[in-house]
């Protein structure tokens, strides 16, 4: 969330930017006038007790008068500051000055293509034929088991996946990340603070029924939560963490004709990067996070564009993020494979993160998430810019040694 004394102080930039996301103006004004309301009851408090403390003895009535009022103006500050809470909680974070503008994703800015696309003399299959003739990724009993948008992954599929996290958590260790794994649960008050909403169109959580529970979207959600209401110190700064997490998604209303197959699923195994910093480093670990995620997609040999999101596709907490859309032959047309972005300093309000200066002042931190690999969307681009003519895949040679093969091999159907 935004501090609320910027609010206050600078009302027209926070509707404007508000506004370049895609969001009510009005929201802004919803929160000052209960912000006003609430100070002026917080005061009214302050000065019924401050009468009550001078009482003497003998003054009974006006004290018992006193105490009745304290007790319906404690009742309104708490009833506002609620309402007051839910009503900032809704103002997005701020876009960065140099975000491209625009309304969606058509706006968003192709910034680099990397990588040459395959030439196969054949028509290229998609993932779910091949991985269906493989018999590397069941469809039909995820569905039956577990419902649309879920699968089972067996054999060699098995060996893919496991290969791709081991390698991604080695490949992020070289850089200095250090390895969590992560519960797959979390508390309200973590999924809701890093951006995940359990309600409303944009909902993605699977809420636990008569619990303080939902099922994690990504590890970003625990990896904020580990240092939540703490203050580090800033020589501990920055703090690089990778999460292994499966990662829960309710994908509703979400589908469309890239959906089938392993694109949008409703669960899947994901590394992720976080780094909590310094605010005036924040910047520089974002494009490092993006130079990490080329890094690794070029090893794997993928072809990758780099997309930046305008305003109005960065949603409410990023104040800049990049994806990266791997070529996905099978379509014909790219896909995300990964994101990043910074949050400044607006999952660490939420989630009372500071930091102490050297100087023994205190502010809130900045923190930062980005994909290393999501499986599922990696084994898409895998099976299809890997293919040959008889359906075998060529595994990438920055795997071989950790899935022990080169190719995931012949086809059990033609």
């Amino acid at each position: 969330m935004l501090d609320p004394e910027f609010i206050r102080e600078n009302p027209g930039k926070i509707k404007e930017g508000a506004k370049s996301k895609g969001f009510d103006e009005g929201i802004v004004d919803s929160f000052l006038e209960l912000d006003k309301e609430w100070r002026e009851a917080l005061l009214g408090l302050e000065e019924t007790r401050a009468s009550k403390n001078k009482l003497g003895k003998g003054d009974k009535d006006e004290a018992k008068k006193l105490k009745g009022k304290e007790k319906e103006l404690s009742d309104a500050v708490k009833e506002l500051e609620e309402k007051r809470v839910n009503a900032l909680l809704k103002i997005p974070s701020l876009p960065a000055d140099d975000v491209p503008p625009g309304k969606g994703e058509e706006d968003n800015v192709v910034l680099r293509e990397v990588g040459d696309k395959p030439e196969f003399g054949f028509e290229p299959k998609d993932h779910v034929e091949l991985a269906t003739n493989l018999d590397i990724i069941d469809f039909e009993a995820g569905s039956k088991v577990a419902g649309s948008g879920f699968y089972y992954l067996k054999g060699d599929g098995v060996l893919l996946e496991l290969a791709l996290v081991k390698y991604a958590l080695d490949f992020l260790s070289e850089r200095g990340f250090t390895p969590w794994i992560t519960p797959d649960l979390a508390r309200e008050k973590f999924y809701l603070g890093t951006g995940y909403a359990p309600r409303g169109e944009e909902a993605q959580t699977y809420v636990v029924e008569d619990n303080d529970l939902g099922l994690i979207a990504t590890a970003e959600v625990t990896l904020a939560g580990i240092h939540s209401d703490e203050t580090l110190d800033e020589a501990d700064l920055p703090k690089l963490y990778s999460g292994y997490s499966h990662c829960f998604r309710q994908e509703a209303g979400a589908y469309g004709k890239y959906s089938k197959g392993l694109y949008r699923v409703h669960q899947f195994t994901k590394v992720e990067m976080f780094v909590y910093s310094r605010p005036e480093e924040s910047n520089k670990i974002h494009d490092d996070l993006l130079k990490i995620e080329e890094e690794l997609w070029q090893s794997l040999g993928i072809p990758y564009r780099v997309v930046e999101m305008c305003t109005g596709d960065l949603g409410a907490m990023a104040s800049r993020k990049f994806d990266l859309d791997a070529w996905m032959p099978g379509r014909g047309d790219w896909g995300e494979v990964t994101s990043t972005s910074n949050t400044t300093d607006y999952q660490s309000r939420r989630l009372g993160i500071k930091f102490r200066r050297k100087d023994g002042k205190t502010e809130f931190a900045h923190t930062l998430n980005g994909t290393a690999i999501a499986t599922s969307r990696a084994i898409i681009a895998i099976l299809e810019n890997n293919q040959t003519k008889d359906g075998r895949i060529r595994l990438p040679k920055v795997l071989q040694d950790y899935a022990k093969k080169e190719e995931i091999g012949k086809p059990s159907k033609s």
